[in-house]
């Protein structure tokens, strides 16, 4: 059986691992995920040999979670990354794995974060520790890191550990081991030094060695976009507005957000269709046929259900999520710009994942082109000239206008209006369901100080950088009052620090599912299982229930009214009555609204 028939199911992983990867939406194992999961299930030392973004951390985080023994409370994995943004990036990853495994606990420890946080955590229980070396030795000789449990040491982007100049540290870790524990060490390059501790710590390593396809067509052009708090739904279609696009094929990580996110275009009047691992193979080529015949002009999709698309009119290719493995990044753009034509890839960057963007960059050798949002005046510009040329195309149709040409030349001379008055009266009917002129609010360039809190691009050595700890995460200037301003209304939600959770996490949260511009969510303050936010009064009930079932980090907010307890920790009360709110009040703020574009 040749990696490319091997699917998840064909490998030995545990039944909630497979729930989870079923729900993720993946299908089909990468090389290096084939190659390296039979191994590491079977207990062996493993020497992993790829670039980064081929899919390494399911590589080893899938069969390590099958063999966790939930009833053990310590440290039973600990991977050693050389950042604070990758052990983030590797912690998710396995929560995201985990997700079925009930009382499943993974805590990432790495400086710039109070030991406190950590602390607590670790005093909780976890199953996987995901660390940078310097905080790791701060813990081990603190003694607040019991790691006597051990069963596997994962080293990730050993030769990124070594160039930052952690490799004796990451020897000192491995020397505190427990010495029959499981040992997998992951780089993308094998100098010396990276050999000469798997010789030293390991015993007789499985290699993995995958070579990495990470070329480019030189005909495609490739931009991104810096989310900045603007919702991705109206980027979106603020770009389809003004790229001049055949028909695209929009990227995302699962299949009940190809639904969601084709359903939402849909109603905003695009001829758009989802394409998911859920499909059956005749709906699935019913629905590439549409796209091929012009019947669908966007097809949202996810890794697996695109592969082998060949459809010449797909012009444009956009990653709505941005892809973890820089191959698939390689694949999905390869959609567009085929039979020799010119195509167009845009990719969506969260600021927290910039690093991801770098992989891709470097993986590729290719820069990616910054691209800035259009402008009202752009999409008025676009729409006025569509208008126009519909206009042309219809005085073409002499003979079909006769009619009108009579009814309005005698509705002229009864009422004494000018042609011209009549005509600026049709077209602003005409334009009604879709105005020519747009407006949008100011969008905030993205400053790279917005994410200083989570730069990791320097070595941390024992406690650098940890002053200021985990409150330098509340940016933005949203933490500066304990007071509610005047027309706002403090809210409590079930999200805070041990969830990993930032300002950016809430406001972008709210912003989407609440259609309220972030600027006028107002002070968030950070907690360790909660935290509050204030937000305008008058919000509808309907609205209100809607944000209950909204989720941050995986969390569900719950989000109730605040009261004066939540400053010493108690529980709100529940239940809320928005009825009390005056509905006019809400309208005139104006506040939370319907967007029109």
């Amino acid at each position: 059986m040749t990696t490319e028939t091997v699917r998840f199911t064909d490998l030995a992983l545990s039944e909630p691992v497979l729930k989870a990867i079923a729900d993720v939406g993946y299908e089909q194992p990468s090389p290096i995920q084939a190659e390296s999961i039979p191994h590491l299930l079977n207990g062996d030392d493993l020497l992993g040999l790829a670039q980064t973004g081929t899919g390494k951390t399911a590589a080893f985080a899938l069969p390590l979670l099958t063999r966790v023994d939930m009833k053990l409370k310590t440290p039973q994995i600990l991977v050693l990354a050389p950042t604070r943004e990758l052990a983030i990036q590797v912690s998710e990853a396995f929560q995201t794995y985990a997700k079925h495994m009930k009382g499943f606990h993974v805590l990432p420890i790495y400086g710039g974060q109070s030991f406190d946080t950590q602390l607590r955590g670790l005093r909780r229980g976890v199953h996987v520790i995901v660390g940078t070396p310097g905080r790791v030795m701060d813990h081990l000789r603190r003694k607040t890191l019991d790691i006597s449990n051990l069963k596997a040491l994962v080293l990730d982007e050993a030769d990124e550990m070594l160039r930052m100049g952690f490799i004796d540290d990451v020897e000192w870790i491995l020397e505190h081991t427990p010495k029959e524990r499981q040992t997998a060490l992951f780089s993308a390059t094998m100098p010396k030094e990276i050999r000469r501790v798997t010789k030293r710590y390991q015993r007789d390593p499985k290699e993995v060695s995958i070579a990495s396809e990470t070329r480019t067509g030189e005909n495609i052009e490739q931009r991104y976009w810096m989310v900045s708090g603007t919702n991705k739904l109206d980027a979106l279609t603020r770009i389809l507005e003004v790229e001049n696009t055949d028909a695209m094929i929009i990227f995302v990580r699962t299949k009940n957000a190809t639904v969601e996110l084709a359903e939402k275009l849909e109603a905003r009047g695009y001829a758009a269709a989802a394409l998911n691992g859920d499909m059956n193979q005749q709906l699935r080529e019913r629905t590439i046929e549409r796209l091929k015949n012009g019947k669908l002009d966007i097809v949202v999709a996810t890794d697996v259900a695109a592969r082998g698309i060949d459809v010449v009119r797909v012009s444009h290719v956009l990653n709505y999520d941005i892809p973890y493995d820089s191959e698939a990044y390689v694949h999905r753009i390869g959609r567009t710009g085929r039979a020799g034509r010119s195509g167009t890839a845009i990719l969506f960057v969260a600021p927290r994942e910039k690093r991801l963007l770098h992989t891709i960059e470097n993986s590729t050798k290719q820069k990616l082109s910054r691209m800035e949002l259009p402008s009202g005046e752009m999409v008025t510009q676009q729409r006025t000239d569509q208008f126009k040329q519909t206009l042309l195309d219809t005085i073409a149709k002499t003979k079909e206008l006769e009619f009108f040409d009579e009814m309005l030349a005698s509705f002229s001379h009864d009422h004494n209006v000018s042609p011209e008055q009549i005509a600026s009266a049709l077209a602003l009917l005409a334009q009604k369901e879709r105005p020519l002129q747009v407006e949008f609010k100011n969008v905030k360039a993205y400053n790279e100080r917005d994410d200083r809190s989570s730069r990791s691009d320097r070595p941390e050595r024992g406690n650098r950088g940890e002053r200021g700890g985990e409150r330098g995460g509340e940016r933005g200037g949203r933490n500066r009052s304990s007071e509610v301003e005047s027309g706002m209304q403090r809210y409590r939600i079930e999200v805070g620090r041990e969830h990993e959770c930032r300002p950016g996490d809430i406001v972008g949260a709210i912003a989407n599912e609440a259609n309220i511009d972030s600027k006028n969510i107002g002070h968030i303050k950070l907690n360790d299982s909660f935290s509050t936010v204030d937000l305008p009064e008058g919000m509808p009930k309907e609205m209100f229930q809607t944000l209950r079932n909204v989720r941050v980090r995986g969390q569900k907010i719950n989000i109730t009214l605040a009261q004066e307890s939540d400053s010493k920790g108690e529980a709100p009360k529940r239940g809320a009555d928005f009825k009390k709110k005056p509905r006019g009040d809400f309208k005139k703020k104006r506040t939370f609204k319907k967007r029109e574009d």
